[in-house]
C-alpha cells in the first residue's frame, strides 16, 4: 500500500508541475517582443519597390499599420486576455496540437510534430540502447580492475571523448569519415537519413541504408553521456563492493563473485536508474545541434526552426510534449528505484 500511495502522490505532483513550466513559458511567448505579430509586421515592411513607388508604398503601410496589428493579434488569438489564451490552448486546442503553424498554415502543430517522431525516435532508441549496453558493462569492468592498466586506458579515452563538445566532435566525425577533405575516408554520408534510390530498395536494403546514415549521429549522441554513466556505474559497484554487507557475505562463505553479483551489482543499479527520466524525454526531443549538423529532420531541428522563425504554436506544442515525456520518465525513474531497493522508505521519499 505504500508503494502505491507514493506512486499515486508522484502522479499527481505530475499535473502542477506541467501546468506551472507551460504557464511560465506560455507567458514568455506572449510578453517577449519579436513574436509572431512583430515578425509578420516585418515581413510586410520589408516588402515594396525602390525609389518613389517605395517611398509611397511605406507611406500607405504606415497608416494601416495599427489596423494590421489588431487584424493579426485576433488572427493568432493574441487579443484575449492571457489567461482565455492558455485555457483555449490547453484544453479547446489539446495543450496546441490543433493550432495551424504560423509558418505552415496548411498543417497543424501535430502534423509537423507527427511527421519528426519518427525520425527522433530512430536516433533515441539507438543511442539510449547503445549508452546503456557500452556504459553498463564498462562500467563494471573498470570497477572489477580498479588502479589496473584496462581502467587507466580506458579513463583516457572517457575522459577524451567527455571533453570533446558533440557539436565539435561532429564537425570532427563528418570531416575524417565523410570525403570532405582529401585523402581521408569517404565512409559515411555528409548528412539526411536516406540515400536516393533510382529504384525502390528492399526492406533490408532501407535498413542498411538507414543504419549506414545513423552511424556518425548516434556516436555524437552516445559520446554525450558516454563518460558520465561509465564513471557512475564504476564508482556506484565501488562503494558497493566496499560496503559491509558484501564483507558479511563472504564471511559467511560465498565467493567474492557471487558477492558482487547477487547482492552489490543490484544496489550499484540505483544511481543508473534515476537517469532514465532525461534519457527517455531524448528518446522523442531530439538534439538540436545534431540533427542541424547532419541535416536530420527530427523533433530537434523542428524545435530550432520554429523558435527562430517565432512560430510558437509549434514550439509550444513541442515544449508541452518534451515536458510531459520528462515527467513520465522521472515516474519510470522512481518505478524502477522502487523494483531495483525495496527498502526504499516511502513516506520520507514522498
Amino acid at each position: 500500500m505504500e508503494r502505491v500511495a507514493y506512486l499515486v502522490r508522484r502522479l499527481l505532483l505530475v499535473i502542477p508541475t506541467f501546468v506551472g513550466i507551460t504557464v511560465v513559458c506560455f507567458a514568455l511567448t506572449r510578453f517577449l517582443p519579436g513574436g509572431p505579430v512583430e515578425m509578420r509586421l516585418m515581413r510586410m515592411k520589408g516588402m515594396g519597390q525602390g525609389g518613389e513607388a517605395a517611398a509611397m508604398a511605406t507611406a500607405g503601410r504606415n497608416q494601416v499599420t495599427e489596423e494590421y496589428r489588431r487584424q493579426l493579434e485576433a488572427q493568432f488569438g493574441f487579443d484575449k486576455p492571457i489567461a482565455v489564451q492558455y485555457w483555449d490552448w490547453l484544453v479547446v486546442n489539446k495543450m496546441g496540437m490543433n493550432l495551424p503553424s504560423y509558418d505552415y498554415p496548411d498543417r497543424t502543430a501535430w502534423q509537423l510534430i507527427k511527421s519528426r517522431i519518427p525520425v527522433s525516435l530512430w536516433f533515441g532508441l539507438a543511442s539510449f540502447l547503445l549508452t546503456y549496453l557500452i556504459c553498463i558493462p564498462l562500467g563494471i569492468a573498470k570497477a572489477l580492475r580498479h588502479r589496473q592498466t584496462f581502467d587507466a586506458l580506458s579513463s583516457v579515452v572517457i575522459f577524451v571523448a567527455y571533453a570533446i563538445p558533440s557539436f565539435a566532435l561532429a564537425m570532427v566525425l563528418k570531416m575524417l569519415f565523410c570525403g570532405t577533405v582529401d585523402g581521408l575516408f569517404d565512409l559515411f554520408p555528409l548528412g539526411g537519413l536516406v540515400s536516393d534510390f533510382d529504384v525502390e530498395p528492399s526492406f533490408l536494403a532501407a535498413l542498411v541504408d538507414r543504419a549506414w546514415h545513423m552511424v556518425l549521429p548516434v556516436a555524437c549522441y552516445v559520446a554525450g553521456s558516454f563518460a558520465m554513466l561509465t564513471l557512475l556505474m564504476k564508482n556506484s559497484l565501488l562503494d558497493q563492493i566496499a560496503a559491509d554487507y558484501v564483507r558479511t557475505v563472504i564471511a559467511k562463505g560465498a565467493t567474492r563473485r557471487r558477492a558482487i553479483w547477487c547482492h552489490a551489482f543490484r544496489n550499484a543499479l540505483l544511481p543508473i536508474a534515476t537517469g532514465f527520466g532525461s534519457m527517455m524525454s531524448l528518446l522523442f526531443a531530439g538534439s538540436i545541434i545534431i540533427e542541424t549538423i547532419f541535416e536530420i529532420p527530427g523533433m530537434g531541428r523542428l524545435s530550432w526552426d520554429a523558435l527562430i522563425g517565432r512560430d510558437y504554436a509549434v514550439f509550444l506544442a513541442l515544449l508541452a510534449l518534451t515536458a510531459s515525456f520528462q515527467l513520465i520518465g522521472n515516474l519510470v525513474s522512481d518505478v524502477a528505484y522502487m523494483l531495483i531497493d525495496p527498502r526504499v522508505d516511502f513516506e520520507r521519499r514522498g
